[in-house]
């Protein structure tokens, strides 16, 4: 199983159609939120399962502000971020996953791609296509493949 994952697009969905052409096909896309009203566009574009959240600039957003579902064995959460103060540090987003059970948990809003993979917990942010934050910043997403083993592996990538 190959997902997509993305965050913080902000309307502005160039790279995302651009990537979505190099990817495809892809079984599943997850939006990790400020996608300023794009959302419909965005389910079309991918034409697959597509979880998103909204984020702190998604006003007025009918998008629930977490979502959570399975991935084979994987109890996932998906944030933007911003409840969890994350841009103060990751250990109270971890905290409450652990708390709620969670063993993946996916968030945005700061721009930054990020990775951690713990014993019981792997947090990550794909950063953003669009308003990149990073030293460099190159657009960044995440690509998480299923093996046959039911293993996830993920990737930071990042669009040239």
């Amino acid at each position: 199983m190959r997902i997509l994952i993305v965050s913080d697009t902000h309307g502005k969905n160039r790279n995302l159609e651009e990537l979505m052409e190099q990817l495809r096909p892809i079984d599943m896309l997850i939006h990790c939120g400020d996608s300023e009203g794009s959302e419909d566009y965005i389910r079309r574009l991918a034409d697959c399962p597509v979880h998103i959240v909204a984020g702190n600039n998604d006003f007025f957003s009918e998008l629930p502000k977490e979502d959570e579902f399975c991935i084979g064995n994987y109890h996932v959460l998906i944030t933007h971020g911003h409840y969890y103060y994350i841009s103060m540090g990751t250990e109270m987003l971890k905290e409450d996953a652990r708390a709620r059970g969670f063993n993946l948990v996916m968030f945005g809003h700061t721009h930054r791609p990020y990775l951690e993979q713990d014993q019981d917990i792997t947090i990550l942010n794909p950063g953003s296509l669009s308003y990149p934050r990073q030293e460099g910043r190159k657009p960044s997403y995440i690509l998480m493949d299923i093996d046959k083993h039911g293993e996830a592996h993920f990737a930071i990538n990042y669009l040239s």
